[in-house]
């Protein structure tokens, strides 16, 4: 079916993507703009996905501070190249992800990151909580609460705070799609003159070796 230019311009605002990448998003989905925007985000997802294991050796350091001056947070996003490293959109995401962290103060960049005798400890203080059923029951009661506490401390696991039904990993997911390029936050310090200073570190991130 025929894609008019009006609908094929409302998209591109909504979503941010490229305008014959949204024609044929419109036309695979036959002029149906909610599945559009499905489509577009599972075609986003998969091409994220292959960008994931790519080196990043560019990006940038990002410092906000918030409006009482007693809550600061140092950020180092990375990417792959200078030019990205340069790009409004990227500068945006480093801004949302260090407001993000201001705000929800996680102690951990990925799961990855946690050390084992905490991951450990967590895992043991669960089970003591369900002792007393059956072994396969605490099983999956740990492994919820496991999850549930990932989701609070985890910085890619946390509900992201200006779009709660997204976590933080979909949130850059969504901005490697739309850059084109493998976005990684590799680190970060929060500041706070009432509880002291919380620096975290992702886990080492070996890149997938180049295709021949």
């Amino acid at each position: 079916m025929a894609i008019d230019a009006k609908t094929v311009a409302e998209l591109r605002e909504r979503t941010g993507a490229g305008m014959m990448v949204v024609k044929k998003a419109l036309e695979e989905a036959n002029g149906d703009t909610d599945r559009a925007i499905e489509i577009l985000k599972e075609k986003g997802a998969a091409k994220a996905a292959k960008r994931s294991g790519r080196s990043t050796s560019e990006g940038l350091i990002y410092s906000y501070i918030h409006g009482n001056g007693k809550l600061g947070v140092m950020l180092e996003l990375q990417c792959e190249t200078d030019f990205v490293a340069l790009n409004e959109q990227f500068s945006e995401l480093a801004r949302q992800l260090a407001m993000h962290i201001a705000a929800s103060d996680p102690q951990f960049v990925d799961a990855e990151s946690v050390p084992t005798e905490v991951m450990d400890k967590a895992k043991a203080d669960f089970a003591q909580e369900a002792a007393g059923k059956p072994a396969d029951v605490v099983a999956k009661i740990v492994d919820g609460k496991i999850a549930k506490w990932l989701g609070e401390q985890v910085l890619l696991n946390q509900e992201f705070v200006m779009d709660e039904e997204k976590t933080v990993q979909q949130v850059i997911t969504d901005a490697i799609a739309k850059i084109g390029e493998n976005i990684r936050v590799s680190r970060f310090a929060r500041f706070n003159i009432e509880g002291g200073m919380n620096a975290c570190e992702a886990a080492p991130f070996v890149p997938e070796p180049e295709e021949d």
